[in-house]
């Protein structure tokens, strides 16, 4: 058997299952942070020091370190060249006690390198094998290199996002490569689900752009059955009015006052219910084509009082709002202390710090009692893993001379 990780002993809802993480920069670290964080072993596969190869990417532990810590705790670190046969029968011999494998790779590299789903399901058929491109394993766009500022705007986010007199803009973070993560995370549970009734692994495949697609949602569809083209509407909802961000005495407002409903219960909490019956107000598709109107009529109310006051005003009233928070207001806000979701982790270089949780929680696995390791240095483990597999430390001096790991 594999060496077992040299920490506390995992447990989770997926301790269980071993995964070989082959993957890089965000995507795929992403899907796999799920199955660690739930107790799954995870052992990350690390081009060695030395090597042709190396990895010098956004996402490296030297790039942005507090990013690497959040992305990568609870792993295990193995350097392996997989381009050296030795390397690839080190490979082999992880393969065939894992239950999943993950690489995203540009579609033709895994084969180049022999490690393509045939090959590794040849040595073990129960392998879940995961891959997430840029563009699609197959089609014209294959071999692209795939980046999440390219996804967001191949995929139409960037078109509709952002106010439309300042063009296409991206947003703050990459969701092409979290979303596509987690899509791919999904697609790994449901084949190990599926191979419990079948016994056999299967491919499992996702892509930056078709995350990204489905992710336009609704937006999506109203091109598909509509044929409408959506169009960027700044902090605003495109259907429904008033929607968005509105200033107050002190500071800023997020408002979701959202169908027939609310708006009147607006309109009364604002204590202008002359509003309601406002020619071109009376409903959600007037207010849309009046949305400046609109806007402009409770944004100057809004500016009577502070934020505070205003959130307390129209939550008893039943309207949804709330403030804005930068980063570490939100982390200071008392409902997310309460939550939890800032993990406490103790490091052995950069002391006690906190990284971010799962949002889910399990009644029989509570989130604080769940694995937080800090993420491993490169090859960690390596000596471990590959002692475990048989190899005297002779020859895994001798493999690191040569650069196999």
């Amino acid at each position: 058997m594999i060496a077992a990780q040299t920490v506390t002993a995992r447990k989770g809802p997926l301790s269980r299952f071993t995964i070989l993480d082959a993957s890089r920069v965000r995507a795929g670290p992403t899907a796999i942070r799920t199955f660690a964080d739930l107790g799954a072993r995870v052992i990350k596969l690390e081009i060695p020091p030395g090597a042709p190869g190396g990895d010098d990417m956004i996402g490296g532990r030297d790039h942005n370190r507090a990013d690497y810590e959040n992305l990568h705790r609870n792993k295990e670190s193995l350097t392996l060249n997989m381009k050296e046969p030795e390397g690839l029968a080190i490979l082999h011999a992880l393969v065939k006690q894992a239950d999943v494998f993950i690489e995203n790779y540009r579609p033709d590299v895994k084969y180049r390198l022999g490690i393509g789903p045939d090959a590794l399901h040849a040595v073990n058929p129960r392998l879940v094998y995961a891959s997430i491109s840029g563009f699609g394993q197959d089609g014209p766009y294959a071999n692209w290199p795939g980046f999440d500022s390219i996804a967001q705007g191949m995929g139409g986010l960037m078109s509709i996002t952002g106010r439309p007199e300042d063009g296409p803009m991206r947003v703050g973070i990459p969701i092409a490569d979290l979303c596509s993560g987690h899509f791919c995370a999904q697609a790994i549970m449901a084949a190990l689900l599926e191979r419990e009734v079948s016994g056999e692994g299967q491919w499992v495949q996702t892509s930056l752009l078709e995350a990204q697609i489905a992710m336009l949602d609704f937006q999506a569809a109203q091109w598909l059955i509509d044929r409408k083209v959506p169009q960027s509407t700044g902090n605003e909802h495109p259907l429904t009015v008033p929607t968005g961000v509105f200033a107050t005495h002190d500071g800023y407002l997020n408002l979701a006052a959202i169908g027939q409903t609310m708006w009147k219960r607006l309109c009364v909490a604002l204590e202008v219910p002359q509003l309601i019956d406002e020619p071109g107000f009376g409903s959600d598709p007037e207010r849309v084509q009046n949305r400046a109107r609109v806007n402009a009529a409770v944004g100057a109310v809004f500016k009577t009082r502070s934020t505070a006051e205003w959130t307390e005003i129209l939550l008893k009233a039943g309207v949804p709002c709330g403030p804005i928070h930068a980063v570490d207001a939100m982390f200071a806000d008392p409902q997310v202390k309460h939550l939890g979701i800032a993990r406490p982790m103790h490091h052995p270089e950069l002391g006690d710090i906190e990284v971010i949780g799962l949002p889910m929680r399990f009644s029989r696995y509570p989130r604080e009692e769940g694995p937080m390791q800090p993420a491993p240095h490169q090859g960690d483990q390596t000596d471990a893993i590959l002692t475990s597999l048989g190899y005297s430390p002779e020859q895994v001096a001798q493999l690191r001379a040569q650069l196999v790991v």
